[in-house]
């Protein structure tokens, strides 16, 4: 009986250190994760004043694919994010520190709203935090 225990046990610690790692694309659900909380994102920012501001005059679905594009590229998914960089899409916009910080903010209560735990929260943030310096640019 103490024999088969063991066995299975190893067997157990076998199957899922052999697992296949999933990507973080795949651990969002997808094409169709990232969408929603694109959408949540754009819903959040759409609903704060001070960063709609740097929005105005941004198209909408044209942000919105390019999130998408860039944030399924971000999190090893099939895309291959071919927009502008970040230093060019945020030159002259004088984005501050504190609002930033905000739309990190907002990225996370759209990550809340759909529910990601905070452990994959982190490994967005992580994949994204590189890009701050290319983004302040004051």
């Amino acid at each position: 009986m103490k024999i088969t225990v063991c066995v299975l046990f190893v067997v157990l610690l076998t199957a899922c250190k052999s697992a296949p790692n999933t990507t973080l694309y795949q651990q969002l659900n997808g094409h169709e994760g990232i969408e929603r909380l694109t959408d949540s994102f754009i819903n959040q920012i759409g609903n704060d004043d001070k960063i709609l501001a740097y929005f105005r005059d941004a198209n909408v679905a044209h942000f919105r694919n390019g999130f998408i594009n860039h944030l399924c590229a971000l999190t090893d998914g099939p895309c291959e994010y071919t927009g502008d960089s970040m230093v060019a899409i945020h030159t002259g916009m004088n984005i501050t520190e504190a609002d930033f910080n905000r739309v990190v903010d907002l990225l996370i209560s759209a990550m809340e709203e759909q529910n990601i735990s905070h452990t994959i929260q982190n490994k967005i943030l992580a994949k994204m935090a590189p890009l701050r310096p290319e983004i302040i640019r004051i």
